[in-house]
């Protein structure tokens, strides 16, 4: 990595890091804001958070190919632009129109962020640095919600409106702030894999699913996202709350294993994951998370006391937290490697917009499963897991050495040396 990528590296990161303080800032207490401090009522919170979802699905599309015409940075700053302007106007609204409103501008430029940052980590890393550079995102984002959540915590208070319109305004002026930051940023032109199918830049949708490996890549980020991040807040945590008879202080306390094993473990599992294909990473998660199934359902439908359960049930959530650890290094570098030349903005989306798909039906399916059907939800979930580790295997046969295992590639490279005379050079 030359002193030009380093440098913008660490304010990406920087980068990174605001962000996710602004959104821990209010993300767990906007529920409490709209249907009680407001006095909208429980339907306009549920509506408010499925416009999020709606607004991220509705630009998602849009946000890739922009990203391939005019650069990362330019449309990362038109989207921290407009969730300032959504975080602000929502701290203010009162409403339940203006609240929709704000929400859908706020929750469209959240969903523009994640493929552009991810577009300028690509740009700003090699091969050799990539997936170290996703692990140290993803550990900032979650060291930035956790202390934005425990500031936010104490400076709100549910009796006053304006104590979460002060929230808002500290959301928006982070992703302002992050705006001064990132227009200092200046992308080096990275070198890459060379053996992905090579497509022209203006490749459209038809060309991205033609490409076999980047659909079942999708199909397995689906599933992944389905079956846990999808969970964690309806799903899980109506089971727990409704079969296991957890408290919300127990949940509170999972929610926090599941972070502090993510800060933990992020970079002690890094050179673990490195040194293995990719494929097998994403298998070993899917056994990893049919354990903690398997866990949750002890906790619920088990016979043991009521400290047994709870301590399960954490147990569960810490689980899911090793996984996560596994697959951020793993997951967003494997989408790079998978890109052609110029493409990355759009192949970054394209597995942003089947998150956000994940995300979106997750909850619609996992919290009434939860909340009523204890064994069957624990069944499904339990083989979606086990269906994690099949589709992983299955990927494998799709990608090439230095797409699955580029380490290894590397290693061979570096082995064999010079060409001796007479021989071709190889080729990584």
């Amino acid at each position: 990595m030359t002193r030009a990528m380093g440098a913008a590296m660490r304010r990406i990161h920087v980068g990174n890091a605001l962000s996710a303080f602004g959104l821990g800032f209010t993300v767990p207490y906007l529920y409490v804001y709209v249907a009680q401090v407001r006095g909208l009522g429980a339907m306009t919170a549920g509506l408010v958070l499925a416009v999020f979802a709606v607004a991220a699905l509705v630009v998602l599309p849009f946000a890739g190919r922009a990203i391939v015409r005019r650069g990362p940075l330019p449309v990362l700053l038109v989207a921290l632009v407009t969730a300032s302007v959504g975080a602000l106007s929502l701290g203010l609204s009162g409403v339940a129109a203006a609240v929709l409103l704000s929400a859908a501008v706020l929750g469209a430029g959240q969903a523009v962020m994640q493929p552009a940052l991810a577009t300028m980590i690509v740009e700003c890393s090699t091969a050799q640095t990539r997936s170290g550079a996703f692990a140290t995102q993803f550990f900032l984002q979650n060291l930035g919600l956790g202390v934005g959540g425990l500031i936010g915590g104490h400076l709100v208070d549910p009796t006053q409106a304006g104590s979460f319109t002060l929230l808002f305004s500290l959301e928006a002026a982070m992703f302002l702030l992050l705006v001064v930051v990132m227009a200092t940023v200046r992308l080096p032109h990275a070198p890459r894999i060379t053996d992905a199918p090579a497509q022209s830049a203006g490749a459209s949708w038809k060309q991205l699913l033609g490409n076999r490996a980047m659909v079942q890549l999708c199909v397995l980020g689906f599933v992944l996202f389905f079956a846990c991040y999808g969970q964690f807040e309806s799903g899980l945590s109506a089971y727990g709350v409704e079969a296991a008879g957890i408290s919300t202080s127990a949940l509170g306390t999972a929610l926090a294993a599941n972070t502090l094993v993510i800060v933990v473990a992020q970079f002690a599992v890094l050179r673990f994951v490195e040194r293995r294909k990719r494929s097998r990473v994403i298998a070993s998660v899917g056994l990893i998370w049919a354990v903690a199934w398997a866990v949750a359902g002890y906790a619920g439908l088990g016979n043991g006391s009521q400290t047994m359960a709870t301590a399960a049930f954490i147990s569960t959530y810490a689980l899911f937290g090793l996984g996560e650890a596994m697959l951020s290094p793993t997951l967003a570098p494997l989408v790079a490697d998978l890109a052609p030349t110029g493409m990355a903005g759009q192949y970054n989306s394209a597995f942003a917009l089947v998150k956000q798909l994940a995300l979106a039906v997750g909850p619609a399916v996992g919290g009434p499963l939860g909340a009523s059907l204890h064994a069957p939800y624990i069944v499904v979930f339990l083989l979606f897991s086990l269906g994690i580790t099949v589709l992983a295997v299955r990927l494998g046969r799709q990608l090439t050495e230095a797409q699955n295992h580029p380490s290894a590639a590397r290693s061979r490279v570096v082995a064999q040396g010079p060409a001796a005379a007479g021989q071709a050079p190889a080729h990584a």
